[in-house]
């Protein structure tokens, strides 16, 4: 973890520093974002994996929940700090902040102290995904869900983030009307955070895919489409079912698979629910100017609510309970 925030402080130094000097060309910045996502992609599988490790299990859903609370709350100051800074600065600027902002990570990061008990012993990168895999692909559970949310994710963001601001330009008020509906979102998965602070649920996947179902009417809403208070109300609604299912599904794993395979299983299913984003934000704009925006958001709406429903005839999903605490 330490490692990518470093990795991610470089690249972002860099930007910054082609920026400032106004020699920066497109295929510079894009492989310079590419590396840092990848330095992402080896910090939050990490990061998610080591919770078990810092926190006793009976808390190990107020751990998640006061995580994503954090990461949620930072992403709405740090959209606002962001759009300050460059206001006042440069982008240059607000791109050097940033990286100032990975070396800090990195700084509270490396305070962390586990047992030696709990280190791993070095293997190699083959073993890893083997032993990665046979966890994964072990629990039926687990890949459905995966599967789903690999066709969901692309659809539910290609629909909302390719659609949703044309549809707010021709009925919702255009930028305004969406920063409202993106606001309201935005105050619904801290809702939805601060609900699961003190809600236990005892069939932790049963709520998740339940509560994750509170984001289909916000595909309808903009497909027909409502006024711009119904569309924020929405919104806001699915922005406590993603939190729902966000935190249940962490606790889920953490309490599900073992600790020192957690990390690596963590990947397989980033990768998993990820892969079809691309598709999906590529797809959405010729798909709606063939068939329309309407249908299109229609159909998004109806293919999250089958994908969602599907996995419910997975037992596992419909029974799995959550530990007592000892």
């Amino acid at each position: 973890m330490v490692f990518s925030n470093l990795v991610s402080a470089a690249t972002q130094a860099l930007v910054a520093a082609l920026l400032f000097s106004g020699t920066a060309e497109v295929w510079q910045l894009v492989v310079l974002a590419a590396m840092n996502g990848t330095a992402g992609a080896f910090f939050f599988p990490a990061s998610s994996g080591i919770v078990p490790q810092t926190v006793p299990e009976p808390l190990l859903q107020q751990a998640n929940a006061a995580l994503r609370l954090g990461l949620n709350s930072a992403s709405i100051v740090g959209a606002a700090l962001g759009g300050l800074v460059v206001g006042l600065t440069s982008p240059a600027t607000g791109i050097a902040v940033d990286a100032v902002s990975f070396l800090v990570s990195a700084l509270l990061v490396s305070a962390i102290r586990l047992s030696p008990a709990l280190r791993l012993e070095a293997t190699n990168f083959l073993a890893d995904l083997a032993l990665g895999w046979r966890e994964f692909s072990s629990r039926m559970w687990l890949w459905a869900i995966v599967i789903q949310f690999g066709f969901v994710n692309a659809i539910e963001l290609g629909a909302e983030g390719v659609l949703g601001p044309a549809v707010a330009k021709e009925h919702l008020h255009g930028a305004i009307g969406w920063g409202l509906v993106l606001t309201a979102d935005a105050i619904g998965l801290i809702g939805g955070g601060l609900l699961l602070l003190r809600v236990r649920p005892r069939r932790l996947l049963l709520t998740a895919t339940l509560g994750f179902l509170l984001t289909v009417p916000f595909l309808f809403g903009l497909a027909i489409p409502l006024p711009l208070a119904g569309v924020a109300a929405l919104a806001l609604v699915a922005g406590i079912g993603v939190e729902t299912f966000s935190v249940l599904w962490d606790t889920t794993m953490q309490q599900e698979i073992p600790h020192d395979r957690l990390s690596r299983v963590y990947s397989y299913e980033a990768l998993g629910s990820f892969a079809l984003i691309p598709l999906g934000l590529a797809a959405a704009g010729p798909i709606a100017e063939a068939i329309g925006t309407q249908k299109t958001l229609f159909a998004a709406g109806l293919i999250s609510l089958g994908a969602t429903l599907a996995v419910l005839f997975v037992r596992d999903v419909r029974t799995l309970q959550r530990r007592a605490a000892v």
